[in-house]
């Protein structure tokens, strides 16, 4: 039961930053979606913010646990 719920919260950020690469995708070449105004800087900025947000997540959660089994180095 643990193994699942740590494979969803480890999902479910890579799932938010691959919707992120998709609006950056998307603005690039002009496709605005619905939910942004039709408008394409909105849809680049949020893009960028759930990559961030996304691989924030993960990188955080990596690090956390290598700190919780003392695998990372002193300078951290």
């Amino acid at each position: 039961m643990m193994r699942l719920i740590a494979l969803l919260i480890m999902v479910l950020p890579g799932v938010i930053a691959a919707y992120g690469i998709k609006l950056i995708r998307d603005s690039f070449f002009g496709e605005a979606a619905a939910i942004f105004f039709n408008n394409v800087l909105i849809q680049l900025i949020a893009g960028i913010i759930l990559i961030v947000v996304g691989i924030g997540f993960i990188g955080g959660f990596i690090l956390h646990r290598d700190r919780k089994r003392d695998r990372t180095q002193n300078k951290y």
